[in-house]
């Protein structure tokens, strides 16, 4: 098997020397150059080939951000592995849209480099777990965004609506789940209000739209 090539980019010399000597120790690792800036680094990526360029985000001239988005768009096969001394939203949020598919913090151990690095060679992106959690968010934000007007209900009013939209009466409703016809009828009316919807049909448009029930539905 190949060595994982992998270029450095950290304009402080000392650090770039302790980055290295831990690459250097993690089997199947070559350390193929290192450069001390951004601009160094996309024009060594083009000249070196590496796997991963692994890069500081704060560098001077050109920093890691803007390399990173020149080295997706010059050398796509190349994975950007961030590092960092920051934990916030917006400096992954902007890591990420920059091209990066890693990002590793500066205080981070040795078997979480090594992990970081085997996870983007296997062609998945690696976040620091203090950095993962705000992508978590967005994709729980994201996904109830996408649940529209149902999020509004609960999930047994959700499934009321689903029956109803498959064509049920009130009394089938109840006979269904085990309640009783006023109970159906105060989901049924609490349902219609929350969604601003006040007659069947309307119900069903919404049902069919959500995925609840298909077009052919009764």
């Amino acid at each position: 098997m190949s060595s994982i090539r992998v270029l450095l980019a950290e304009d402080h010399a000392l650090v770039r020397a302790g980055i290295r000597m831990l690459l250097e120790k993690l089997d199947g690792v070559e350390v193929v150059g290192e450069v001390r800036d951004g601009a160094a680094a996309v024009e060594a990526v083009a000249n070196h080939h590496p796997d991963i360029l692994l890069m500081d985000i704060a560098m001077p001239g050109l920093n890691g951000l803007e390399a990173a988005a020149r080295v997706r768009k010059e050398c796509p096969g190349v994975r950007v592995i961030v590092l960092s001394m920051y934990t916030t939203e917006a400096y992954l949020h902007q890591a990420l849209k920059h091209g990066a598919v890693g990002y590793l913090v500066k205080d981070a151990e040795r078997s979480e480099l090594e992990l970081a690095i085997r996870t983007v060679m296997r062609g998945d992106t690696y976040l620091t777990p203090a950095v993962a959690k705000f992508a978590v968010d967005a994709f729980r934000q994201r996904t109830e965004a996408e649940a529209g007007p149902l999020q509004k209900l609960t999930p047994r009013q959700r499934e009321i609506l689903q029956l109803i939209a498959e064509g049920h009466t009130t009394k089938d409703i109840a006979r269904h789940l085990d309640l009783s016809v006023r109970t159906v009828e105060t989901h049924r009316a609490e349902l219609m209000a929350r969604l601003d919807i006040h007659d069947v049909p309307g119900l069903v448009r919404l049902a069919i739209q959500a995925g609840l029930v298909s077009s052919q539905s009764p």
